[in-house]
């Protein structure tokens, strides 16, 4: 069956990194559209990057310049390097593939931006 397990939350204080990282399988990984969304306390669920199969990326406003997504096809593996935290980058993230009409999400891991 199809897994997209999410690995590298954490607390983190701000201006701290972190790299997330999403191991899928069961899924021709190579041709889906992957991505990373994210979801705080009391709001709906947001795109936060995007990366084509090509490798084209696409990026929220909010976290333009200080996010890079990135791919790994020989791996299976879609990366998202956050620099530069806020505390208002708290939230769950979700690593996401999507090749329609097929659409599934990893179970989630928690990311914490505070001194």
């Amino acid at each position: 069956q199809v897994q997209l397990v999410e690995s590298g939350g954490g607390l983190v204080q701000p201006g701290g990194s972190l790299r997330l990282s999403c191991a899928a399988s069961g899924i021709i990984f190579r041709i889906y559209v992957m991505g990373w969304y994210r979801q705080a306390p009391g709001k709906q669920r947001e795109l936060v990057a995007v990366i084509t199969s090509g490798g084209s990326t696409n990026y929220a406003d909010s976290v333009k310049g200080r996010f890079t997504i990135s791919r790994d096809n020989a791996k299976n593996t879609v990366y998202l390097q956050m620099n530069s935290l806020k505390p208002e980058d708290t939230a769950v993230y979700y690593c996401n593939g999507r090749l329609l009409p097929s659409n599934y999400w990893g179970q989630g891991t928690q990311v914490t931006v505070s001194s």
